[in-house]
C-alpha cells in the first residue's frame, strides 16, 4: 500500500467539530465511534507540550531510527504536562465527554517514533470482554465506559507520518471484526481470515478511517474502537500525548502499591489542582497477574 496516497475520506457523515460543537462530536463519537475536535490548544501549548514529550520519552536523545518509544505515565513527567489541566477549554471537553464536573486523572501517555518505526498493530484498549480477572495493567484500568482515546497528535496526524487510524462503527457491543477478518480470542485484535491467529498491522481493512489533524486538534475514540497506526515514513519524529479522565465516583482497586513517582507527582502538583487525584491509582506498566 502507497501510504503517500491515501486521502482524506469523504463521509456521508461529519466527523470533524469545533471546541463549540461539544454535542455533536459526541453524537459522532457515540453513532461512529470516533471524532475529532479542532484547534482545542493554542500554538503555545502545543510548543510546550512537544518539550515535554522529547523529554519524557527520549530526554537523551538516543532513539534512532526505526525505533519508538511510549511513556506509560506523562502526566506525572512535569509542570509542562500539568498545563493540560490547567487549560479550562481541553477541561470543559473532558468533562462533556465523561459526563461529570468530579473528575480524577486516570491514565495518560506520549509517544515518540522516529522514521521507519513499525506500525501500531489494531488492537482495542476495552479488555471488559469477559469477566474474567485481569492478566496485566491494562486489563485492570481498560474497563470504563469513558472514551479510551483522547490523543493530540502534537505533530500533526497524517498516514505518512505515522498517523492514527480507526474503524468506523467498530465500538458497538457484539462487532464480529471487520469483513474478511476473523477477531483473535481475547476479541483485542484481528487478523485476515485463513491465517493462523495474531494482531495484524495491515492497512487494507473496510471502514478504515484515516486521520488528518492539526497539531492542537483532539482525536476522540470510543472506549472499544479499534485503533492503529500506520508507520512514520518521514524523517521527523511523530509526537503524541493524551490525559484522559475518569469519573471520581468510579473507584478502581489496584493490585500493585501506587508508585514512587505517582506520589511524587500527586505531592508536587498544585494546590489547586489536587482534586484531580483524588482516586488516581497510577500504573505499574510491567505488572502481570
Amino acid at each position: 500500500m502507497d501510504i503517500a496516497a491515501i486521502k482524506k475520506p469523504d463521509l456521508s457523515y461529519r466527523y470533524e467539530f469545533s471546541i463549540h460543537e461539544l454535542d455533536q462530536a459526541m453524537a459522532c463519537n457515540e453513532a461512529h465511534g470516533f471524532c475529532v475536535i479542532q484547534d482545542v490548544l493554542p500554538d503555545y501549548l502545543v510548543a510546550s507540550l512537544r518539550e515535554a514529550v522529547v523529554e519524557a520519552a527520549d530526554p537523551e536523545g538516543k532513539l534512532g531510527p526505526g525505533q519508538s518509544f511510549t511513556h506509560g505515565a506523562f502526566v506525572e513527567t512535569g509542570p509542562k504536562a500539568w498545563q493540560l489541566l490547567d487549560y479550562e477549554p481541553f477541561m470543559h471537553i473532558q468533562r462533556t465527554l465523561i459526563g461529570s464536573d468530579e473528575l480524577t486523572v486516570h491514565r495518560s501517555a506520549c509517544i515518540i517514533r522516529k522514521q521507519d518505526s513499525q506500525p501500531v498493530v489494531w488492537h482495542t484498549d476495552w479488555r471488559g470482554f469477559a469477566e474474567t480477572p485481569p492478566v496485566d495493567s491494562g486489563g485492570v484500568l481498560n474497563r470504563g465506559d469513558w472514551p479510551s482515546g483522547k490523543w493530540f497528535y502534537i505533530t500533526g496526524s497524517r498516514p505518512i507520518h505515522g498517523g492514527l487510524c480507526v474503524i468506523e462503527d467498530s465500538h458497538v457491543e457484539g462487532w464480529q471484526g471487520p469483513k474478511g477478518f476473523e477477531l483473535t480470542k481475547d476479541r483485542t485484535s484481528f487478523y485476515p481470515q485463513g491465517e493462523q491467529e495474531h494482531r495484524y498491522a495491515g492497512f487494507d481493512i473496510p471502514g478504515l478511517i484515516p486521520f488528518f489533524t492539526n497539531p492542537g486538534d483532539m482525536i476522540v475514540f470510543a472506549h472499544r474502537t479499534y485503533h492503529g497506526a500506520f508507520s512514520n515514513q518521514l524523517d521527523e519524529d511523530r509526537l503524541s500525548c493524551a490525559i484522559g479522565f475518569r469519573r471520581r465516583d468510579h473507584k478502581i482497586e489496584t493490585p500493585w502499591e501506587l508508585p514512587e513517582s505517582a506520589k511524587a507527582f500527586m505531592a508536587a502538583l498544585p494546590d489547586h489542582l489536587k482534586h484531580y487525584t483524588e482516586g488516581y491509582t497510577g500504573i505499574v506498566q510491567g505488572w502481570r497477574a
